[in-house]
């Protein structure tokens, strides 16, 4: 076991008709399939869509960190 650990960050898009909160988990949920090991994320960009005066959906952009794998 090593006294110190290695990570990785990539870049992430996730969107959500009902909140930004929402974009975040679902980005998060569908990277979660295939990057084990994540441990943060921290929010690179907002921005929102508009449709008739409303925020039709919400576009969050998010950096992930993970750890590499027996670091």
């Amino acid at each position: 076991m090593s006294d110190h650990h290695t990570y990785k960050k990539v870049e992430l898009v996730g969107s959500s008709q009902t909140s930004i909160e929402d974009a975040i988990g679902n980005a998060l949920a569908e990277a979660s399939k295939s990057i084990k090991n994540m441990e943060w994320f921290e929010v690179a960009e907002t921005r929102g869509h508009i449709e008739n005066g409303k925020v039709a959906h919400y576009q969050v952009t998010l950096k992930v960190g993970f750890r590499i794998a027996n670091s």
